[in-house]
């Protein structure tokens, strides 16, 4: 296959969409388990000096480089391939077959839309106050000192924009669409790079599912621990 087949043909749409998917499983991972430390009731430090490591140095800016191509190829892709499914299929079939299939499988696309708007609404309220200093009526609440190092107060400008309940609720509704997207995304992924057969395929799903439910639901408690006050 060719690189330009990579980006045009079916096959390579899939494959660049199963190889982002993973890459963005693996990113869901490490974002969930950094966000996490809020719950350490510690003021925010362990959170604010996990972030500013994560803005500090090299490694991480280079991967978040990558993490936006992936973003960004991962939804081209999967709109191109929604696409070209109902294209093929304009005419119909004699036999309704999706009737096999769970829901959120065939709702891919509009799922994947949903989380498209929380992402923007996520990089307006968060990753665009830590990089660029604020914009619009979310601005960079400063840093504080720790140990004579300066972070940059995440903790804060979370606990700012939680106090919003529609957007507690935005939130917890793009986590909620998030968790059927992995449901299938999961272990669609990993058949697509072939890692599918008898042997793994129980266990994959059974991963797959779990992972789809324990994600989901830690970025969602997070907008509610703030808003509730459960955390300080």
């Amino acid at each position: 296959m060719t690189f330009k087949q990579m980006f045009t043909s079916s096959v390579g749409k899939k494959l660049i969409m199963g190889f982002t998917g993973i890459f963005l499983i693996l990113f869901l991972i490490v974002h969930a388990g950094l966000n996490a430390t809020i719950w350490a009731n510690d003021g925010g430090l362990m959170f604010n000096k996990a972030g500013h490591f994560m803005g500090s140095n090299a490694v991480p800016r280079i991967l978040e480089i990558g993490l936006f191509i992936g973003i960004f190829l991962h939804i081209y892709q999967g709109y191109l391939l929604t696409i070209e499914n109902r294209t093929k299929r304009s005419v119909g079939y004699a036999v309704n077959y999706s009737k096999g299939s769970k829901w959120y499988s065939r709702s891919m696309a509009i799922l994947g839309t949903l989380i498209l708007l929380f992402l923007i609404a996520h990089i307006y309220h968060f990753w665009t106050p830590s990089r660029l200093g604020g914009i619009g009526n979310i601005k960079a609440l400063g840093t504080v000192d720790h140990n004579g190092v300066e972070l940059h107060n995440l903790y804060a400008e979370m606990d700012l924009v939680f106090t919003n309940p529609y957007i507690v609720v935005l939130y917890v509704l793009a986590c909620g669409s998030l968790a059927y997207h992995l449901a299938h995304g999961f272990q669609s992924a990993f058949k697509t790079i072939g890692v599918h057969n008898r042997r793994y395929h129980a266990l994959i799903s059974s991963i797959g599912y779990g992972f789809s439910i324990l994600i989901p639901l830690i970025f969602a408690l997070m907008p509610i621990s703030f808003y509730f006050d459960w955390i300080k």
